[in-house]
């Protein structure tokens, strides 16, 4: 192994850099986007039963802003529940692009990975090039082993810029399509959220009214 590093030439050590960076992105995202860790399932059904029996106070809201991204965004909610829709939806849009920031961190860097890699691959394989030439002008044609160390060069560059990129393309793009899967049912959650606040809060409007009605004369 050390032996093909050394003759990819010096372009083999960023895309050595590359790779290992590569690895724990697309590890550590991996590990960071699972369903139990971005949308517990039963998370917006305690949610909704918390406002439903008005239980929602200042101890649970933090705990929620804790449990997750949903949980984050559905604190924002509950934080603002007795605000009108308009403003509630502005609150929960902020949250949610926050949210979506932190999801998304390190997928650029991977993106940059996956375009950058064939390029130093390529790199190397014009320096290769370079390298063969200069040993012919040198040398002449007449020692093979004279242009063995330029073409090793510019295949194994070639090769490892390739075996980078394309492990990096495909998991960039899963793990984006990933995100936006997450942000479309965070979407669908925080309009059930705004629908539920409103239904409670015109329920206790209605408990309200009838409760300050005048009892009925007696007869």
């Amino acid at each position: 192994m050390w032996e093909i590093v050394r003759a990819g030439g010096p372009l083999m050590w960023p895309i050595i850099l590359c790779s290992i960076t590569a690895a724990a992105i697309i590890l550590e995202r991996l590990w960071t986007l699972q369903d139990k860790r971005v949308l517990p399932r039963e998370l917006p059904q305690r949610v909704w039963h918390l406002i439903e029996t008005n239980q929602v106070n200042d101890k649970v809201i933090a705990a929620l802003e804790q449990n997750s991204p949903l949980g984050r965004l559905l604190a924002t909610g509950l934080a603002n529940r007795h605000r009108p829709r308009e403003i509630l939806m502005e609150r929960l849009e902020d949250t949610g692009r926050h949210v979506v920031h932190e999801l998304e961190r390190f997928l650029n860097t991977l993106g940059t990975i996956a375009g950058v890699s064939p390029l130093l691959g390529l790199l190397g394989t014009v320096t290769g090039i370079i390298r063969s030439f200069n040993a012919i002008e040198a040398g002449g044609m007449g020692d093979p082993r004279a242009l063995s160390g330029g073409i090793a060069e510019a295949l194994i560059c070639t090769v490892a810029g390739l075996c980078v990129a394309i492990p990096s393309l495909i998991f960039y793009r899963y793990l984006r399509g990933r995100v936006d899967g997450i942000v479309v049912e965070m979407e669908k959650q925080a309009i059930r959220m705004a629908d539920a606040l409103e239904a409670a809060r015109g329920n206790e409007r209605g408990e309200r009214g009838v409760s300050s009605a005048p009892a009925p004369a007696a007869a």
